[in-house]
């Protein structure tokens, strides 16, 4: 029987540090809850929201896999690899920390806010060589169907990470289903919902809510209204 978790929009951890509003769906920073550590490899849901002339000065990871897809607003890019890129609406950007990295991100408008998704996924091998890549998506191949924008093939659909998971984005009109297939054995599924309201498994989400579902090999979203929403395909162990 499937198994599930969910965790509605206002549960989520808060800090406002004035030019950075941001909500935790997993423990991160000074936000700690032992319940809400990870969701298999999934270690980091971050809704941030930047404003403008601000952003994140020199700092480092290791061994994780980071993933950024900006939701409104531009994020210019720096890292000790000499990358430097600006990521907007449409993008997607994943860095493979791996043996260590150091980077820097700001709001590349002085004045209007930036929202985007900080994602962390542990990998399945540490100490890789540092990655950077960025790939910009065609919006229109989410509607109505979903969108395959990472993968653990290089030459499959999206970026790639070194985990075995797949993220799909949908954007899908009022009344559809969409039904998903989850990739391995071994993996559960976690939805974000970026806008809307959708029912997965009788379990109706709605703008920011998340719902994980493992120990099955498919799940059905119908939509409730015009909805965006964000499918995580990840390891349950790792």
């Amino acid at each position: 029987m499937a198994q599930s978790i969910y965790h509605p929009a206002t549960s989520r951890g808060y800090v406002d540090l004035g030019w950075l509003k941001s909500y935790h769906t997993f423990s991160f920073g000074n936000y700690y809850d032992p319940q809400r550590i990870n969701f298999g490899a999934l270690r980091v849901l971050n809704d941030d929201t930047l404003d403008g002339g601000h952003g994140f000065g020199e700092h480092p990871h290791d061994n994780m896999e980071i993933i950024s897809i900006p939701l409104s607003g531009g994020l210019k890019h720096i890292d000790s690899m000499d990358n430097v890129a600006v990521i907007g609406d449409g993008d997607i950007q994943v860095m493979s920390a791996g043996t260590g990295i150091f980077h820097e991100e700001h709001n590349d408008d002085a004045q209007a806010a930036a929202q985007f998704l900080q994602i962390w996924v542990y990998p399945h091998t540490l100490n890789v060589e540092p990655r950077y890549d960025q790939l910009t998506l065609n919006k229109a191949d989410r509607h109505n169907k979903l969108q395959q924008i990472l993968s653990p093939g290089k030459e499959d659909s999206g970026v790639w990470i070194h985990q075995n998971a797949w993220f799909n984005l949908g954007r899908f009109d009022k009344g559809l289903t969409a039904p998903y297939v989850i990739k391995a054995s071994a993996n559960g599924v976690y939805i974000f919902i970026i806008s809307g309201t959708v029912k997965v498994n009788g379990q109706t989400l709605s703008t920011r809510d998340g719902l994980g579902i493992w120990e099955t090999d498919k799940i059905e979203l119908e939509l409730l209204e015009v909805s965006e929403f964000l499918l995580m395909d990840v390891p349950m162990s790792f």
